[in-house]
């Protein structure tokens, strides 16, 4: 059965989150109060630029009275195309306007609070300096799953994560920010996109009935 993509506005409950027609590059920087020292243990300071590969450790609060601590590795920007990647889905015409891209983390729970549920809090970037969140579907999609943690994500714990990002009027994923609420100058990872290519042996990447 054809399933429909949800829309572009992930559900991961963000304190003060900026919107994502917002340019990144708008928003006013805010003095470090961490280190910029790369060694275990150190928080990233914000408006770091990061390579892909490379981890920024951050705190994070998904929501009032949850305070965490999580090391964020972007590992992959890929490029893919609806006919690729899509095969079987119901895509309306607002969503066949925008350029599909994936994302994978890898993300680690450095806290001593139990994150479980939450998404990821990570930002597409487009070519324009304009954020771009996380689709979200109705049903599992294969080629790139899950964006949310586990429902147990224990401290010490470490998930990887993919988030599909749909750039709107065609445009290009450059990059992917943490920017946990407006006024954060953002931790960034700015690289090309490589393209997609399926897992030998994965299964179909149309939806489940």
């Amino acid at each position: 059965m054809a399933m429909s993509v949800m829309g572009c506005s992930g559900t991961a409950p963000r304190t003060n989150a900026p919107k994502p027609s917002e340019s990144a590059s708008a928003s006013p920087s805010v003095s470090p109060s961490a280190s910029a020292s790369p060694s275990a243990g150190a928080l990233t300071e914000p408006g770091a630029d990061r390579k892909l590969g490379e981890t920024a450790t951050v705190e994070w609060a998904p929501k009032e009275g949850i305070d965490g601590t999580i090391s964020i590795t972007v590992d992959k920007l890929e490029s893919t195309s609806y006919k690729q990647t899509f095969s079987g889905w119901k895509l309306d015409e607002a969503t066949l306007a925008r350029a599909p891209y994936f994302v994978r983390a890898t993300i680690k729970n450095d806290g001593d609070t139990d994150l479980g549920g939450y998404d990821a809090p990570l930002w597409g970037l487009d070519g324009e300096g304009n954020l771009v969140e996380a689709a979200t579907f109705k049903e599992p999609f294969k080629p790139c799953n899950p964006k949310a943690f586990p429902k147990q994500f224990a401290p010490g714990a470490s998930v990887d994560v993919c988030l599909v990002m749909l750039v709107p009027d065609q445009g290009k994923l450059v990059g992917v920010s943490f920017r946990p609420y407006e006024e954060f100058d953002p931790i960034t990872w700015e690289s090309e996109p490589t393209p997609y290519v399926a897992p030998k042996g994965s299964p179909s990447a149309s939806p489940s009935s």
